[in-house]
């Protein structure tokens, strides 16, 4: 009997190894980054981390189910503006108010991806229509934050957002600027492996099939509209963990999280990270906004025009994202061997 298959579920396995281990040896570097770097880029590469949550559930959404949705950005923002407004209009005290907020943030994202989705997926919108439909919902949620500026701040934003506090022996104190920055990566690392381990086995897989051919997994048994809408709250929920800490850690929130140029960049995170990879994202985000500060010291002037030529190389070079194209090197250099030594 071939070994063909054999060889190739050991080496796409053995291929997978690589990728996650290249990505742990990246975010291995990001624990280690503030000890060498100054606080202003520590605080850059956190809030990049955070914004790397709204690209890593983007990456769920259409990464793993093909649904690429135009608006995510909303969802970073609805978690965002909710955590400000809960612990800022209500006159909370900042120690648990700012936790409140942070969860109240994420219920409100929760149910706004819930009633969205629910017509939308169980009314069959699908493809093309469904990205039109959530782009129109990233222009409304502007409109939103705009209308509602007593609550909202409208252009000016909201300002003093409290930051997290944790108990000490001193009672509850907000973490120190390396100890929020470590909270942050622990958070963001916990959740990627979280939704990697999720998705490597038999629910990836069903997602996959979705994502192949919706109509093939109903035919099987399976509720596609009911899948498609649990991974759509469920990315709402990732991005809104992001804007809510973001709130948290840098204390201000403006109408740029949620408008659709964050959006784009959701898009462009993940196409230059990787599609389906979730590490791919994340570590591009922090890649991106990195460089977006180098050339923008430079002339700011030159980053829209840097910014386009990543995405022209991540859908000509690198169509597969970074990150698959560095594991692949990798493999070139150190071959997977096969049954019998065989490379």
């Amino acid at each position: 009997m071939s070994q063909i298959p054999s060889d190739t579920g050991s080496s796409t396995r053995s291929r997978s190894r690589v990728l996650v281990s290249l990505s742990l040896l990246f975010l291995l570097a990001m624990y280690i980054a503030p000890l060498y770097v100054g606080v202003y880029s520590a605080s850059l590469f956190r809030d990049a981390m955070l914004f790397g949550l709204m690209a890593l559930g983007l990456d769920y959404l259409w990464g793993k189910t093909g649904v690429l949705s135009f608006g995510h950005a909303t969802f970073f923002g609805a978690g965002a503006y909710g955590a400000a407004i809960i612990s800022t209009q209500f006159g909370m005290d900042p120690s648990y108010g700012a936790w409140l907020g942070l969860l109240g943030g994420i219920l409100f994202s929760c149910l706004i991806a819930f009633i969205v989705g629910y017509f939308l997926i169980f009314g069959g919108v699908r493809g093309s229509y469904f990205t039109i439909v959530t782009l129109a919902l990233g222009v409304i949620s502007v409109h939103v934050v705009l209308t509602f500026s007593e609550y909202t701040g409208g252009d000016a934003g909201l300002l003093g957002v409290p930051p997290l506090s944790f108990p000490t022996v001193d009672g509850f104190r907000p973490l120190s600027q390396l100890g929020q920055y470590w909270f942050v990566m622990t958070t963001v690392c916990a959740v990627t492996c979280g939704m990697w381990w999720l998705c490597s086995g038999r629910y990836g897989a069903l997602l996959k099939s979705i994502e192949d051919n919706e109509q093939r997994a109903q035919a099987l048994g399976h509720n596609t509209s009911l899948h498609l809408l649990i991974v759509f709250v469920g990315s709402a929920v990732i991005a809104a963990l992001g804007g809510a800490l973001y709130a948290s850690s840098v204390g201000v929130v403006a109408t740029d999280s949620v408008n659709l140029i964050l959006s784009t960049q959701a898009i462009i995170f993940v196409a230059i990270g990787g599609r389906g990879t979730l590490f791919g994202p994340v570590l591009a985000t922090v890649c991106v906004i990195w460089l977006e500060q180098e050339v923008s010291s430079i002339n700011v002037q030159l980053w829209p025009l840097f910014m386009g030529l990543l995405f022209i190389l991540a859908v000509f070079v690198f169509p597969d994202g970074v990150l698959k194209r560095a594991e692949a090197l990798f493999s070139m250099i150190r071959p997977v061997s096969g049954p019998g030594g065989r490379a």
